[in-house]
C-alpha cells in the first residue's frame, strides 16, 4: 500500500532541492562562494621558490637573487632562490615542471633550457611547450667571445688566421656537449672554416677554470663571466655573439662586424612555472615581476653584468620562446648537432 507523505514534508523536499530551506541555503552558500573566488595569491607568509639550475655566486643567481628581494617587497611574502646545479639545468626544470602549478614554484632560466637543450641533449625528457608555463622575459644579454692572452689575436679575424695556421691544435672550451656555448663554438668553426678541438665540461665553473689556466684558448662565455674574467688580465674578450653590439661593452664589435656572420642570435633568461598554471596566478605573478623589473635599481644592477632586465606578456615571452626554439632548430641540424 503506497501512502503519499503529507503535503508538508512533500513541500520541504521540494524546498530542499531548491535550496530554500534555510539551513540547507546557508550550508551551500560558502560552498559556492569559494569555488568562485579562489584563495588571493600569494597567502600571506607562504615563501615562493625560485629555482635555478647553476650553483651559487654566478651572474644569473646574482640576478634571481636581486629579484627575488625586490619581489618579496612587492608581494609582502618570502621569495627564495633554490639552487639546483647540474645536468645542464635539467634536475632545476624537471622539479619544477613536477611541482603544483599553484604560482609558488617558478624558474629563472636561459634561453638554452627551453630552445636548445630539448633539441640537442638526449637525457631530456621534458616539452617546453606543454610542460612550462610562460610568466614574464627577465633578462637579454649576449655570449662574448673571449681568448685566452696566451693566444696572439686581438680580434675575430686575428684569431681565425692564428687557427687556420694552427690546424687541430687549438680547442675551445663550453658548459657541456649541445649546450649554447657549444653550439655558438660549431657555428663559428663552421662559418670561419676551422679546425679545432671542442673540449666540454659539466658547467660553466669548470669551462672557466681550464680557460683562465690556459688549458683551452678560446670559449663563448655568459657576458657577466667574460667581464669578470677578463679582469684577471688573464683573458681577453673580441666579440659579442649578439645582432648588436651591447650597450654596457660598447667597444666590443659583434661577429658580424668582424666578417663571421651567423653567429649573432642573443640569450635571454625568462621566468617559466609549471604546466597549467591558473591564469589569474600568472597575471599577478607577471605584474609583479614587471614592477620589479622596471626599477631603476633593478636596471642598474643588471647592466653592470652587461644585461638589460626587461619584462613581457606571457604571451610574449611563449613567442619568443617558439622563435628562438625554431631559430636554434636550424642551426641544430644544420650543425649535425640534433640529438637522436
Amino acid at each position: 500500500m503506497n501512502v503519499r507523505p503529507p503535503s508538508c514534508i512533500r513541500r520541504r523536499r521540494v524546498a530542499a532541492w531548491l535550496g530554500l530551506v534555510p539551513a540547507l541555503g546557508a550550508a551551500a552558500l560558502p560552498m559556492s562562494v569559494s569555488a568562485a573566488d579562489p584563495a588571493p595569491f600569494p597567502e600571506k607568509g607562504r615563501s615562493i621558490r625560485i629555482v635555478l639550475g647553476l650553483a651559487a655566486g654566478g651572474a644569473s643567481d646574482a640576478q634571481a637573487r636581486f629579484v627575488a628581494n625586490k619581489l618579496a617587497e612587492v608581494l609582502q611574502t618570502p621569495v627564495i632562490v633554490e639552487n639546483r646545479p647540474g645536468a645542464s639545468f635539467i634536475l632545476a626544470t624537471e622539479e619544477v615542471i613536477r611541482a603544483a602549478p599553484d604560482g609558488y614554484t617558478f624558474m629563472y632560466a636561459p634561453s638554452s633550457v627551453v630552445a636548445q637543450n630539448p633539441q640537442t641533449l638526449a637525457q631530456v625528457r621534458y616539452d617546453p611547450f606543454k610542460d612550462l608555463t610562460p610568466i614574464s622575459l627577465g633578462a637579454r644579454g649576449p655570449l662574448v667571445l673571449t681568448v685566452h692572452a696566451s693566444v696572439p689575436a686581438h680580434t675575430v679575424q686575428e684569431l681565425v688566421a692564428y687557427i687556420k695556421a694552427n690546424p687541430g691544435k687549438m680547442s675551445y672550451a663550453s658548459f657541456g656537449t649541445g649546450t649554447s656555448s657549444h653550439i655558438y663554438g660549431e657555428a663559428f668553426a663552421q662559418k670561419a672554416g676551422l679546425d679545432v678541438v671542442h673540449v666540454p665540461y659539466k658547467g660553466g665553473a669548470d669551462a672557466a677554470k681550464d680557460f683562465l689556466a690556459g688549458r683551452v684558448q678560446y670559449y663563448f662565455d655568459a657576458a657577466p663571466n667574460a667581464i669578470q674574467n677578463t679582469a684577471t688580465g688573464k683573458v681577453r674578450m673580441l666579440a659579442v655573439a649578439a645582432p648588436k653590439r651591447s650597450a654596457m661593452l660598447p667597444d666590443v664589435p659583434t661577429m658580424t662586424e668582424q666578417g663571421v656572420s651567423g653567429v649573432d642570435m642573443a640569450s635571454w633568461l625568462g621566468f617559466y612555472g609549471p604546466a597549467r598554471m591558473p591564469a589569474p596566478v600568472v597575471a599577478r605573478l607577471n605584474a609583479a615581476l614587471a614592477q620589479v623589473l622596471a626599477m631603476p635599481a633593478t636596471r642598474d644592477f643588471f647592466r653592470q653584468g652587461a644585461y638589460e632586465a626587461e619584462s613581457s606578456s606571457p604571451a610574449q615571452l611563449a613567442a619568443l620562446t617558439r622563435s628562438t626554439y625554431d631559430q636554434w632548430g636550424d642551426i641544430i641540424r644544420k650543425l649535425g648537432l640534433a640529438k637522436q
